[in-house]
């Protein structure tokens, strides 16, 4: 049995932790399983490198910044070959370049395009671990290393699972799987034991961190199935497995999940004729702006086109919409921050009258909703959020009174 096994940055985030999961790979390993691994960058490692690429220069090209932040999954790995090696295993640590990932010339964000992972199987065929730094790649057009962007390593992980074609495809990290709601927020969150992929995109599209949307759709793709557990217990964790969608079932809720830091963009005066929307989508989707609950409403002061991107992205998105005004022919354009997102995510809800009855009962007032066949988003002020994340919980019957233990502070 061929298994591909992740761990996070909280799983890493010193030395004793480190020999810590040295022992559980070995103790895979030696129970007769092909074992290889992706090592994250320790603890809070590639946020202390950005802040310190921050200080040094204020025009920090991407090339350069991808090749500052992908030694901190080189050296994740290399520790952890160490510690196989003093615990009486053997283990060898690549690159990603050395594992075969090959991606394209996006620095910062780049695709995975192939993995050739010969190297990964001479290791294998020597009968040791093969440890592979996740997160990167390189890109065979200019001969550069490339990173993945966030939640970069369970990309690698999954697409050497795909590429290997492991048995499982395991992501370790400081919960014991994929909840209800995030632990954090709701101690009595339920922990799932099996998601489909379609449910999981839709949790990880709007604010489960447990796993990143990319992941989930280069395993639903190459047909990967993924054992989320936490890397402090033995616990069997959530099988986010190849099953058909929820879509069509009888109604069931999977979860409650959110996002913060997010800001209401709103379009006066669109022009009549259903070609306006199209074409500001266009623009924001050529400028990899991530829109969400893009929709027109109808206001005492007439039509607007409203939607929601990440704070990062608002004042870029504000300005991309001014200088396409006169183009496209739409009215000022306004922003507001300081927003956030609640989704209910399942089927069966039929609108979105539970939802904003739920959040008005406990106090939190709507902004805008959108509904799909999976979920029900509702905009409130960010800083009730958590309270709305609660209130949902709680009336969709979703509270257990076994408390959520999360072991270690980030959740990746």
């Amino acid at each position: 049995m061929l298994v591909v096994q992740k761990y996070g940055g909280s799983s890493l985030q010193d030395a004793d932790r480190i020999r810590q999961i040295a022992a559980r790979v070995l103790k895979t390993q030696r129970s007769g399983h092909e074992v290889v691994v992706v090592c994250s960058a320790m603890g809070d490692s590639s946020d202390e490198l950005i802040d310190l690429a921050e200080e040094v220069s204020d025009n920090r090209p991407a090339r350069e910044m991808d090749m500052l932040l992908a030694s901190g999954e080189r050296v994740s790995n290399a520790l952890m070959a160490m510690a196989i090696h003093d615990l009486g295993g053997s283990a060898r640590s690549l690159s990603g370049a050395q594992a075969g990932v090959f991606t394209d010339a996006n620095h910062g964000s780049a695709g995975i395009e192939e993995v050739a992972p010969a190297r990964v199987r001479e290791v294998l065929a020597q009968g040791a671990v093969a440890l592979v730094a996740g997160f990167q790649g390189l890109c065979r057009e200019t001969g550069d290393t490339t990173t993945l962007g966030r939640g970069g390593s369970d990309v690698t992980a999954v697409a050497l699972a795909a590429a290997l074609d492991a048995d499982v495809c395991e992501i370790y990290t400081d919960v014991d799987g994929v909840f209800s709601a995030d632990p954090r927020v709701v101690p009595g969150a339920r922990l799932l034991e099996t998601v489909s992929c379609t449910d999981m995109l839709e949790m990880a599209a709007t604010g489960a961190k447990v796993l990143m949307s990319r992941c989930v759709e280069y395993a639903q793709r190459h047909g990967v199935e993924i054992c989320v557990r936490s890397s402090f217990t033995d616990g069997s964790g959530t099988l986010v497995s190849q099953a058909p969608s929820s879509a069509g079932e009888e109604p069931r809720t999977m979860g409650v999940t959110h996002t913060g830091s997010m800001t209401l963009i709103t379009v006066a005066d669109p022009p009549a004729g259903p070609a306006a929307r199209p074409r500001m989508s266009m623009l924001l989707t050529e400028a990899r702006i991530p829109a969400d609950m893009v929709q027109t409403i109808t206001t005492p002061m007439g039509r607007e086109v409203a939607f929601t991107v990440p704070d990062a992205d608002a004042r870029r998105t504000v300005d991309l919409l001014e200088r396409h005004r006169d183009r496209i022919g739409y009215g000022p354009v306004r922003s507001e921050s300081g927003i956030g997102r609640v989704s209910l995510v399942g089927t069966g809800h039929l609108g979105d009258a539970g939802v904003v009855d739920a959040l008005a009962e406990a106090g939190i007032d709507v902004r805008l909703t959108a509904t799909s066949e999976l979920r029900v988003s509702a905009l409130c002020a960010a800083d009730r959020l958590h309270d709305a994340v609660r209130a949902l919980h709680s009336a969709f019957a979703l509270d257990t009174a076994a408390k959520a233990v999360v072991h270690a502070g980030t959740g990746r």
